[in-house]
């Protein structure tokens, strides 16, 4: 695919990292000369130093004949108007936009050909906010993803010593629990992945994905690691768009306390939330977190727009006495340094949204993408079709299916039915099939193994 990229951000470098991986034609643009070559010469694709809305700017980009315009600068106006030009101007196919101001998308008709010709909207905002709400609402667990409309969960948990399974080959695990349904996707251990059989040995630290009806997941984390007393107390770091969405989300269900440190933003959240405590403070402050029973809070996440302050606030924190910590890092080296010690959670916006963006990049009727690890792998929803004659998927057990190498079908939803991928299952028309990806270099082979044939048309 032909695809424009404007901004060279985290989200936008992101992107053109994980695109230009796969052998499509990319072109980032950004005002910014210094971002726009250090993005040069580490990837191989074109870069145009301009502002992305103008029409010279998006000719010179290759907007004649793009396939995709995706405008992920930090401006929701530049954005939209560059969506308006690639219409207008280049009739670009497909046109996704970054906009954060939730005035923007609360209001019914302003987006779609006949006015903001947006085909997609991206939300980092929101992706994050949803990202960090599954985590509360499952202790303990590293990651949460949800498919086919929240029926199943892909959970990443890390095994514990001394856990029921650990130690055990995987098959134990349907004699452990025959009443739960069931499988692992993907191990990593020491950071390498292992693709799961029946009789992979699960270790002590080792990163396990499973996949379940989410009226399950409890029942299988206990198995992993220790049953964790739900979450009731939630602190949050900083009270910027991030912080005040994820306020908003929990408030009914926890007590939450969100701290910031400007004044006339800590005025506004405390008009505004309902429920939440608005503390006036920085979250680095100790006698500030004692005085607020810092021992006491069961998760703590710092959502500020500085990974210096969420790390050390997290850290501090968590010295204190705080259960759980999670913090919000931009910089990918950073999430490398601390995820997994003290802080359990490091969380990246670019890669929170990148599987929405992706969604739309992947051929074949694809409904969900996920990057995971940092985008070495990818949990993938794709609708099969076709029939026996036509696909390869379609007509075929599990077990005969032609998997390239280190893929994983996890479970199969037919209609309003969760199947959990056994050998024997037979793939029918219209299934919604949740793979996992532990290679990205074989996502082309997962699309075109879902592709109809020529006799289906």
């Amino acid at each position: 695919m032909k695809i424009i990229i404007l901004g060279a951000g985290q989200v936008g470098g992101s992107l053109a990292a994980e695109l230009a991986s796969e052998a499509n034609d990319i072109t980032v643009v950004d005002v910014d000369a210094t971002r726009l070559r250090v993005l040069g010469d580490r990837l191989d694709i074109r870069t145009i130093q301009g502002r992305g809305s103008l029409p010279t700017v998006l000719r010179q980009a290759g907007a004649d004949d793009a396939d995709m315009l995706i405008a992920v600068t930090s401006s929701d106006e530049t954005n939209m108007v560059a969506c308006q030009v690639a219409y207008s101007m280049f009739r670009t196919p497909t046109k996704i936009a970054r906009i954060r101001e939730s005035a923007y998308l609360t209001r019914d008709g302003l987006l779609g050909n006949d006015h903001l010709p947006v085909d997609v909207v991206i939300s980092p905002e929101q992706a994050v906010t949803n990202y960090i709400k599954r985590l509360i609402q499952h202790p303990g667990a590293l990651q949460v993803l949800d498919f086919a409309e929240g029926k199943v969960q892909l959970v990443a948990v890390r095994a514990y010593h001394g856990g029921p399974l650990v130690g055990q080959e995987l098959r134990y695990l349907r004699q452990h629990m025959p009443s739960v349904d069931t499988r692992v996707a993907a191990i990593f251990r020491r950071d390498r992945p292992i693709t799961p059989k029946g009789d992979t040995i699960i270790e002590a630290d080792d990163e396990v994905f499973f996949i379940a009806a989410s009226e399950d997941i409890r029942a299988v984390m206990s198995e992993l690691r220790r049953v964790e007393r739900s979450n009731k107390t939630v602190m949050i770091a900083g009270g910027g768009n991030i912080g005040e969405r994820l306020a908003e989300a929990i408030e009914t269900r926890y007590r939450v306390k969100i701290v910031e440190n400007n004044r006339a933003r800590a005025d506004y959240l405390a008009q505004h939330l309902d429920r939440a405590i608005v503390l006036y403070g920085s979250a680095s402050d100790r006698e500030l977190l004692i005085d607020e029973n810092i021992e006491e809070v069961d998760i703590f996440c710092a959502v500020t727009n500085d990974d210096e302050a969420n790390i050390m606030s997290s850290l501090l924190a968590r010295r204190l006495g705080a259960r759980r910590v999670m913090a919000l890092i931009n910089n990918p080296a950073y999430v490398d340094l601390v995820q997994g010690g003290q802080i359990e959670i490091a969380i990246s916006p670019s890669h929170a949204t990148l599987g929405t963006l992706l969604t739309h990049i992947r051929r074949g009727d694809i409904v969900n993408v996920y990057s995971l690890r940092r985008g070495a792998a990818e949990a993938i929803e794709i609708v099969a079709h076709g029939d026996a004659r036509s696909s390869k998927v379609v007509g075929r057990a599990i077990r005969d299916i032609k998997l390239p190498p280190g893929t994983t079908i996890g479970a199969v939803v037919r209609g309003q039915k969760v199947l959990i991928a056994s050998d024997s299952l037979v793939i029918e028309s219209d299934d919604h099939v949740i793979l996992f990806v532990i290679d990205k270099k074989h996502i082309r082979d997962v699309e075109r193994l879902f592709q109809i044939g020529l006799t289906f048309l």
